[in-house]
């Protein structure tokens, strides 16, 4: 006899973050959800975030307006959506579902960066304790998804996390001072994090000078 496959439901979701794992599908039209626990895990330190100085001046310059949490589904849609080089996607219907229910439940953000009112790009992940998950970005402009990341690490460090989890290191995130760490520590690292009174502040005091004096 076949066992039925266990249903995904923001609450597992949520279980699963806190044990280390996290879900992807295989494509876009993908019904199934895979979870994974990677060797080796892609962290931001917070503490150790490299602003180079030409982005620090387009992120105070007021060439774009940045919110968080102002279009959730309009986020998650533009990560999942083709993009030059990223011809399909690991988000798929399910994902979104999923995610957007998060958010409603108040533990997944965005941060949304915006031109003359059009949503150019953004990021999405989940806060748990003083751990935040982040999940995707994207950009339909030039330096969109660092503007958002440069806001993103700013509202983190000023409401109290310690852990910014990017789960893999690529080219764009090692810029800024992403590195990998086995398993064990990255576990060792979340169960810290997960202990820590942080919160999620959407639209924080102080967050230009927290920018203006991140180190490059």
């Amino acid at each position: 006899m076949s066992r039925r496959p266990v249903e995904i439901t923001p609450d597992l979701l949520l279980r699963a973050y806190r044990a280390g794992l996290f879900p992807m599908a295989e494509s876009r039209a993908g019904k199934r959800l895979y979870w994974l626990d990677p060797e080796l895990r892609g962290i931001l330190p917070l503490d150790g975030f490299h602003l180079p100085r030409r982005l620090r001046r387009t992120v105070l310059s007021g060439a774009f307006t940045v919110t968080a949490d102002a279009d959730f589904p309009g986020v998650i849609a533009g990560c999942a959506a083709p993009a030059p080089g990223r011809e399909d996607s690991w988000i798929n219907p399910e994902i979104e579902r999923l995610f957007t229910e998060l958010y409603r439940m108040g533990h997944a953000h965005s941060v949304e960066v915006w031109r003359e009112g059009e949503l150019l790009g953004g990021l999405y992940g989940v806060a748990l304790g003083g751990a935040f998950f982040g999940e995707s970005m994207f950009s339909r402009a030039r330096d969109v998804s660092k503007v958002a990341l440069v806001h993103l690490v700013a509202r983190l460090r000023l409401g109290g996390f310690t852990l910014l989890d990017t789960q893999f290191i690529t080219e764009h995130l090692a810029q800024f001072g992403t590195l990998e760490i086995s398993r064990a520590e990255y576990k060792r690292r979340l169960a810290e994090a997960l202990s820590m009174p942080a919160r999620w502040l959407a639209a924080p005091e102080g967050l230009e000078e927290a920018i203006r004096v991140m180190r490059d």
